[in-house]
């Protein structure tokens, strides 16, 4: 879950996004971003160089920078807040993320200035009019500058925060109960779970063809992996171990002469080789089996063969798995 906060000056944003911390929330600031280019060139931090340096950087990187910047450090494993959203687009990247979702925050302009007297930064207005002159400032027509009045309309909830703090948590933690189910990623399936590994592996490959792997599972337990290359203890393959691969003759020319091993092959060998059965398991693989790599399959008894992609060169290996009574599926 990605939840973006905007809203005007004294809405509550960094209330929100205190509270999101104290349940495990990752908080991000497009500010932040602003105030780390401002350290590195050793300019003051205020609000007049933040501003000014923001649509630099907008100009020079595009007017949706400061939340490309912030995307890359997402962790999709966390929930996160991000906060100083003040840019139509930077809302739009961040809105091409599957599970995020903008909240705007409303309170009358005097329960905001009250707020900022209470708060009593050195920066802050000091009557509601220097809070509207400030507030205008952020609404440029300029798509590299400020856009606070295009950002809040874009919102997907509207929050009220005109009463005390209490309330707006019971606000949020409401939020929090509708939106969790909407927002979180969808647990992927045991066979997407498994074939997701299994790509993983396919990136130790050192083949100059193609890189595949496979993953033998047993009740649920990865028991056994392989990806595709030269024997243990010889030259890898994008080193030069095998002539054929490093040829980039035609597909399915002079396999006789390919050194290297397949997944499949590598993961039952693997779990031979450390005393592992791997009767009635299940093997996903990158890439259907070829004919040597089948008949492994249906002497070692794996009971069930998963697929992602089909092998180019099958020469019959499909049929060989149906007629041994192994079970093929594609995924």
């Amino acid at each position: 879950m990605i939840i973006g906060i905007t809203g005007y000056y004294g809405s509550g944003k960094d209330s929100v996004a205190n509270y999101l911390v104290e349940r495990s929330f990752i908080h991000y600031s497009l500010s932040d971003e602003i105030r780390e280019e401002l350290k590195k060139r050793k300019i003051k931090i205020t609000r007049k160089n933040l501003i000014k340096l923001g649509n630099e950087l907008r100009k020079k990187e595009g007017p949706s920078c400061l939340a490309n910047r912030v995307k890359e450090k997402i962790d999709t494993a966390r929930h996160h807040v991000i906060t100083s959203i003040r840019n139509k687009n930077e809302v739009l990247a961040l809105k091409r993320l599957d599970n995020f979702l903008l909240i705007n925050l409303k309170s009358p302009i005097e329960q905001r200035f009250e707020r900022l007297k209470k708060r009593n930064r050195e920066e802050d207005p000091k009557t509601i009019e220097e809070l509207k002159q400030k507030e205008l400032q952020e609404q440029s027509s300029n798509i590299e500058h400020q856009q606070l009045h295009l950002t809040v309309e874009m919102a997907d909830v509207i929050m009220n925060n005109d009463s005390t703090l209490d309330i707006l948590y019971k606000k949020i933690d409401k939020f929090l109960q509708d939106w969790w189910p909407k927002l979180c990623l969808e647990r992927p399936s045991w066979d997407e779970y498994f074939m997701n590994i299994a790509h993983e592996v396919a990136k130790r490959s050192d083949c100059m063809k193609r890189h595949t792997a496979a993953v033998i599972v047993k009740d649920k337990r990865i028991i056994s992996t392989g990806y595709n290359g030269a024997p243990k203890g010889l030259k890898n393959c994008n080193e030069g171990g095998c002539k054929r691969c490093n040829s980039f003759g035609h597909t399915g020319e002079d396999l006789g002469e390919c050194i290297c091993s397949h997944a499949e092959e590598n993961s039952i060998v693997q779990a031979a080789y450390h005393g592992i059965s791997v009767k009635d398991t299940v093997l996903y693989t990158t890439q259907s089996p070829c004919v040597a790599c089948t008949k492994l399959i249906i002497n070692s008894g794996i009971k069930e063969v998963i697929c992602n992609l089909k092998y180019p060169m099958d020469k019959g290996a499909s049929d060989l798995l149906r007629k041994s009574h192994v079970k093929v599926r594609f995924l």
